[in-house]
């Protein structure tokens, strides 16, 4: 989580540039504001597991993040640690399933799917890849943020623009992405 919380700080700016295209401007905002919190609440009173430190990660990023993204990024986090348990160790394969359960969940509570110009649009070839190693998911979490930009949105606010979100790369899909970089450089 201190990765993570590393690489939303480094990028805020970035992802609240990407998020006045086509959103609220406040992306990077929230999401540095939701993680500072997490990184504090974690190192305050460390959980015991690894779905632990997930699952209380996204119950602080559900009270601390504003907009859409708590909600989502609250749901992947913690139903990937409800997914992962009580184990005190989680191999990549196990680490894949619980992401891969996180992932589903945000589907069902956005209503969206890959193509939509979202934050699954960088997920689901990450996790795909996560078979392949940490390396390879981040590359892929990065390439389907990339691949958002000629898409037309068609959930979220930038689904508002129409035509108009066209030419802009999705705010979500580049966290998602920032994330996944950031569990490659720990995995090292």
């Amino acid at each position: 989580m201190t990765a993570a919380a590393a690489a939303i700080d480094r990028e805020a700016e970035r992802l609240t540039e990407l998020d006045s295209a086509i959103g609220d401007a406040d992306h990077g905002t929230n999401m540095q504001r939701g993680f500072a919190a997490v990184v504090k609440v974690v190192e305050a009173e460390p959980p015991a597991t690894p779905g632990a430190v997930l699952t209380t990660a996204g119950r602080q990023l559900i009270s601390s993040v504003g907009g859409a993204s708590g909600p989502l990024y609250g749901t992947l986090l913690r139903r990937t640690g409800k997914t992962l348990g009580d184990a005190a160790q989680v191999s990549a394969e196990e680490l894949r399933a619980g992401l891969r359960a996180g992932v589903d969940a945000v589907g069902q509570l956005g209503g969206s799917a890959p193509g939509d110009k979202t934050m699954l649009d960088a997920l689901v070839p990450a996790v795909e890849e996560l078979a392949t190693s940490f390396a390879a998911a981040a590359e892929a979490a990065e390439e389907g943020a990339r691949s958002t930009v000629p898409m037309l949105a068609k959930k979220g606010r930038a689904s508002y623009l129409g035509e108009r979100s066209i030419g802009h790369q999705d705010p979500g899909a580049t966290s998602s992405a920032l994330l996944f970089a950031a569990l490659a450089e720990v995995a090292k």
